[in-house]
């Protein structure tokens, strides 16, 4: 049974219709993982909750939604925001095993994980709106996973927003670019390499399709689809040069990877809206900047 217990709450405002968001934060447990802390600001009478993922870098502290971006703000006005703490390498999916050769000794169990923290929002009466369901976003390599998990999930989620996604994970070279990414994140955590393999399974293994946000995107048919990338074009947001160097090529990849998914959405004749700023690269600020966007166009409604 998976154990749930509240590890800390700060009331920011009055709780009724007009007040301030209010913070707190749960654990979960069960899968076979560590417990995971997760983030939440909630209000009466809003009108959607988004589940936000993070990316491939993710720490066991803090969510990087909440470190590097205002994006809980939304929760003031209509959107309840919930932040699940950790997730490094993981891209959100549960592994095949354990990761040889690195420090975590256990077997990711992320759709499980995610599985559970939804149960928990459910029970805490946060499946608002007149669908009773969640919005689900992510960045990077929680873009994926968000319309990975969305698509399977069309019960508990209806919305899917992927901000610099790569979501055609099985297209040639990306199987070889994720290989690569898992291990420098590893050895980047300090934790040691994480595997492919140990992941989705070899190159050929029918995971790697099946966890393909563009193969799948049938199965969204009739959910709301977002999706953005900048344009890898330097704007307002690049003030660290070096991180600037490092995520522009990141940006060019994702940008390749949303506008096929969007071509793909367009030929099967699936709706999508899209934000394609004119600059942006793989930057906090400008993820945070599509959130606002999303939200006052209305995107967080339900139809």
């Amino acid at each position: 049974m998976t154990l749930l217990a509240v590890v800390g709450v700060v009331t920011i405002g009055s709780g009724n219709a007009s007040a301030s968001a209010t913070y707190g934060r749960f654990s979960v447990s069960g899968c076979g993982m560590p417990s995971t802390p997760v983030d939440t600001w909630t209000r009466w009478g809003n009108y959607k909750t988004v589940i936000a993922l993070d990316g491939l870098r993710a720490t066991s502290d803090i969510s990087g939604w909440r470190r590097d971006t205002r994006v809980q703000r939304i929760a003031d006005s209509g959107v309840n925001v919930i932040q699940p703490v950790g997730g490094l390498a993981s891209f959100y999916t549960d592994w095949e095993a354990a990761s040889p050769a690195n420090k975590i000794g256990y077997r990711y169990r992320w759709t499980c994980r995610l599985d559970t923290i939804v149960r928990e929002l459910d029970a805490r009466g946060l499946a608002v709106g007149p669908l009773g369901k969640y919005a689900l976003m992510g960045i990077s390599m929680g873009g994926n996973a968000a319309m990975v998990y969305g698509a399977y999930h069309r019960q508990r989620v209806s919305h899917v927003f992927s901000m610099s996604g790569y979501l055609n994970l099985s297209a040639p070279t990306m199987r070889e670019a994720v290989r690569l990414a898992l291990i420098d994140a590893g050895i980047g955590a300090g934790v040691g390499p994480f595997s492919a393999d140990a992941m989705w399974g070899p190159p050929w293994s029918d995971r790697w399709t099946r966890n393909d946000a563009l193969v799948q995107l049938p199965r969204m048919r009739g959910m709301k689809i977002r999706i953005g990338s900048g344009s890898a074009t330097w704007g307002p947001h690049n003030a660290d040069a070096v991180a600037s160097v490092k995520g522009t090529p990141l940006e060019v990849v994702s940008l390749a990877q949303t506008r096929s998914f969007e071509v793909a959405a367009a030929l099967q004749g699936i709706p999508v809206t899209t934000d394609f700023p004119s600059v942006g690269t793989h930057t906090w600020g400008y993820w945070e900047d599509m959130v606002w966007h999303a939200k006052k166009s209305g995107w967080f409604r339900d139809r």
